[in-house]
């Protein structure tokens, strides 16, 4: 199968992970996150039939989510995904922009991507204060069957982490030392 993606020096997919599992992020409204900790993985509040997007680096998804208070965004689930799933995800993405040096041509791009349930940003990466890094983090959106493996399957637990965004947005506000978060190292692409 054609690689339609570019893992390279400069497209290195950063995260925490072990052996079992990859943290990725996602923000939701509370509720959404209250019922996925509850049941362990994603249920009430949460749509299977609409494509979801997966964030496995904290400063990007606290950026993106204004330190869990955007609108709808005002919590923050951190999710533990099988390795399986994830390296399945991973193999499974198409680039959302063309790319000619992965697609002979734009056609063959576009058809890559309409077929494609998983589809790949390379978002310009932040770290924990906000500020611009000179790399990118990978986003994944997911959708039909993938959204549903996802749920069902692949996910290992999911912990409300929106008071860790809230006690990082304190100390980037007053000057205090961040808190601990888990350590973010590049994830072996297979």
């Amino acid at each position: 199968m054609p690689r339609h993606t570019n893992f390279d020096g400069s497209r290195r997919v950063l995260a925490a992970f072990d052996e079992e599992g990859v943290w990725v992020y996602q923000a939701f409204r509370p509720s959404t996150v209250a019922a996925a900790v509850a049941k362990g993985t994603f249920g009430k509040g949460f749509g299977l039939d609409r494509m979801t997007w997966i964030k496995p680096s904290l400063g990007w998804m606290l950026h993106r989510s204004s330190y869990a208070s955007a609108k709808r965004q005002e919590a923050i689930a951190r999710i533990k995904v099988r390795r399986s799933g994830f390296d399945e995800i991973l193999r499974s993405s198409v680039l959302t922009s063309f790319d000619p040096a992965i697609h002979e041509s734009q056609e063959q791009w576009a058809g890559a991507l309409r077929a494609t349930e998983v589809h790949l940003q390379w978002d310009p990466d932040r770290d924990l204060e906000g500020r611009p890094l000179a790399r990118r983090a990978i986003q994944l959106g997911l959708r039909g069957s993938m959204v549903r493996r996802y749920v069902e399957q692949w996910i290992i637990t999911v912990v409300d982490f929106t008071s860790v965004a809230k006690d990082i947005q304190l100390s980037v506000e007053t000057g205090a030392p961040l808190p601990e978060t888990p350590p973010e190292r590049e994830y072996p692409v297979i």
